[in-house]
C-alpha cells in the first residue's frame, strides 16, 4: 500500500448535496490549507456563480482546463478557452463564469487573504461534503 498521496479523476468528485455542476475537490481530498473546486457544464449553462470575495478577502485563480468559458470580472467580459488563467486578485471585483462550449470544465483555486491562512467560509462550510 502507498501513501502520502491520493488520486481522483475528475468524474469521480461529484457533489452529493450541492448542484451536479460542482465537483468539491476541496472536500474530497480533505484539503485544509487552500480551496479548490471544479465547475462543469455545457454550453450556456453558468459556472462560476456571480460572487466577490470582499468579506474573506480572499483572492481565486481560476483556469479553464477543457471547453471554453466566458468571465465577467468587474464590468469587464474575458474569453477564457481551455488553457486560460484568470487571477483575480482584488476581493472586491464580483466575478462569475459561463461555459460557451459544450464540456467545459473550470477549476477554481482559493487562498487565505494576504498574511492570513486560509479557511473555509460561507457556502463552502455548508455543502455538507466531507
Amino acid at each position: 500500500m502507498v501513501s502520502g498521496y491520493a488520486t481522483a479523476h475528475i468524474d469521480g468528485i461529484t457533489s452529493q448535496r450541492g448542484p451536479g455542476w460542482w465537483s468539491p475537490i476541496r472536500h474530497y481530498f480533505g484539503i485544509e490549507s487552500f480551496g479548490v473546486n471544479g465547475y462543469r457544464g455545457a454550453s450556456g449553462a453558468m459556472l462560476v456563480p456571480e460572487h466577490d470575495e470582499a468579506e474573506s478577502g480572499a483572492p481565486e485563480l481560476y483556469f479553464v482546463a477543457n471547453g471554453h468559458a466566458e468571465f465577467t470580472v468587474g464590468d469587464e467580459k474575458v474569453d477564457g478557452p481551455a488553457g486560460t488563467f484568470v487571477w483575480v486578485h482584488d476581493p472586491r471585483l464580483r466575478r462569475s463564469s459561463n461555459a460557451i462550449a459544450d464540456e467545459t470544465f473550470v477549476l477554481a483555486i482559493g487562498a487565505g487573504a494576504a498574511g492570513q491562512t486560509y479557511a473555509p467560509t460561507g457556502w463552502e462550510t455548508l455543502a455538507g461534503e466531507s
